[in-house]
């Protein structure tokens, strides 16, 4: 069963010997925050794969990202205005190329995409009719807090623990060897939640094989 907020919190006071004045809520969730966005940049993890699917305005060659989106994985252009048509897969490329390559405003099927800002694509050709568009992408990780439990908090808590209590042992300002030992599990146990979700689960073993692992054997 997933730990709750409440509980985290105390096993955090518990683990730093601090209270409620040193270590308030605000900043041990602020601590979180921090492992989340870490663990979210440096593991690409399936719960932060995401779909969504729009149109395109005709004659306006951008689109906004939805308000969860941090990083694009790719973009499908539907055949019509319909979400049922053939899609094709758009290619990215950078603004530069955009502007060089439909200089002249030229209106079709959009083929190629980049990002323009934080929250806006742009597209080319610019679009002459309203097409069907589907956006695959990376979300902004959820917070784990008293209203919300996340796949970290369920799945990997020892992980978001360990994560937190090295925030925490850096603000309190030591002692140096438990912030050292806390820091150690945390990238620890990131790498293996890397080999699971960027390894193991991008494989399948009818088409890899099983991933095996080198086992020193003594001479005789």
């Amino acid at each position: 069963m997933a730990i709750t907020h409440s509980n985290f919190l105390t096993q955090i006071r518990n683990y730093t010997e601090v209270d409620a004045n040193v270590l308030s809520d605000t900043l041990i969730d602020q601590f979180i925050r921090n492992i989340e966005l870490d663990v979210a940049g440096k593991v690409d993890y399936d719960d932060t794969r995401k779909y969504a699917t729009s149109s395109f305005t005709a004659n306006k060659r951008y689109i906004v990202t939805p308000a969860d989106f941090l990083v694009i994985r790719s973009l499908q252009v539907f055949a019509d205005a319909s979400i049922t048509s053939a899609r094709t897969f758009m290619e990215k490329r950078d603004t530069s190329f955009i502007s060089e390559f439909n200089s002249s405003g030229a209106t079709g099927q959009p083929k190629y995409y980049a990002n323009w800002d934080d929250s806006t694509i742009v597209v080319a050709p610019t679009p002459n009719i309203a097409y069907g568009v589907q956006l695959n992408y990376i979300v902004t990780p959820p917070h784990f807090d008293n209203s919300n439990t996340t796949y970290l908090s369920q799945y990997q808590e020892a992980m978001l623990l360990h994560g937190v209590l090295s925030e925490c042992f850096s603000y309190l300002k030591g002692p140096m060897d438990m912030y050292n030992l806390y820091k150690s599990k945390y990238n620890e146990e990131l790498q293996s939640f890397a080999i699971q979700q960027m390894g193991r689960r991008r494989r399948a073993e009818y088409d890899d094989g099983v991933p095996r692992i080198k086992v020193d054997s003594p001479s005789p």
